[in-house]
């Protein structure tokens, strides 16, 4: 599949997707996820499995069979791909273009975004705003 058709899905995104909150998705959207699911071209960034299991911890999201279970089976769905932290994606999350916020886990999800030439998926209005400049692919849901 071509790079530039690979979807980062945004943390609270993939916990919708996958918890059962489809309805806090448009029909376009989902549409759009499970096509590229197909083509196996979903990718979640590593930043996104510490995020859940904060999300977790802090009960702010609760999963019926565990945050550690539930991670397993979230990243072994039909087309989804674990995007690593590389260098390149570390270094470029400090150095992103722009005005962008110090948020780390949204700077190293868009700098993943950038590095594998994917659209992030995200209702995030900080990251919503910045792709505005240009500097990373987005499509607002």
């Amino acid at each position: 599949m071509n790079d530039t058709n690979r979807l980062l899905l945004d943390t609270h995104v993939w916990i919708w997707l996958l918890n059962g909150n489809q309805d806090k998705l448009s029909a376009d959207i989902i549409n759009t996820i499970e096509t590229a699911s197909q083509k196996d071209a979903i990718c979640i960034s590593a930043i996104s499995l510490w995020e859940v299991a904060m999300l977790a911890s802090k009960n702010r999201v609760k999963f019926p069979i565990g945050c550690k279970r539930w991670l397993q089976q979230a990243l072994n769905a039909p087309g989804i791909e674990l995007i690593p932290i590389t260098p390149e994606i570390a270094v470029d999350s400090t150095m992103l273009p722009g005005d962008f916020h110090g948020d780390p886990a949204d700077r190293l999800i868009t700098a993943t975004a950038r590095q594998i030439q994917a659209t992030l998926l995200t209702r995030d209005n900080k990251i919503l705003r910045y792709a505005k400049s240009g500097n990373v692919n987005v499509m607002a849901c």
